[in-house]
């Protein structure tokens, strides 16, 4: 009973390594304006929100990559400052401030653990 315990336990924190390794590589991205690579977290259906726009609910991962890489080049973000990032039952949320040209903005990440990774299902910049 002990070695399943034990064992049990092993797997569950190598789980929490590779999630974690994700937040780490998300937040990387964003740090280095980089939505291309941000993209690549999508999950196949999410919900974008930009400044000035209206939400696009359901948008397909190919579609959303683009939306995100247009307002980043428009935008020259350049960095991005951490402000919040928690776990709730396989929930995680990042928030903080992306740095741009002319301003900085909101921006709140809401991702959901799939398959031993973490996939971002909500974009909201503001």
């Amino acid at each position: 009973m002990k070695k399943i315990l034990l064992l049990a336990g092993v797997v569950l924190s190598l789980l929490s390594f590779r999630v974690s390794g994700d937040a780490d590589s998300i937040i990387n991205a964003l740090k280095d304006g980089n939505a291309e690579q941000l993209s690549q977290y999508f999950d196949n259906i999410l919900d974008v929100k930009l400044p000035e726009k209206d939400e696009i609910k359901n948008v397909g991962k190919n579609q959303a990559g683009i939306t995100l890489k247009s307002f980043f080049a428009d935008n020259k973000v350049k960095g991005f400052e951490l402000s919040s990032q928690r776990e709730m039952g396989g929930t995680m949320y990042i928030t903080g401030k992306l740095q741009a040209a002319a301003k900085s903005y909101n921006i709140t990440l809401m991702m959901k653990s799939k398959a031993d990774k973490m996939a971002i299902i909500t974009v909201r910049i503001n």
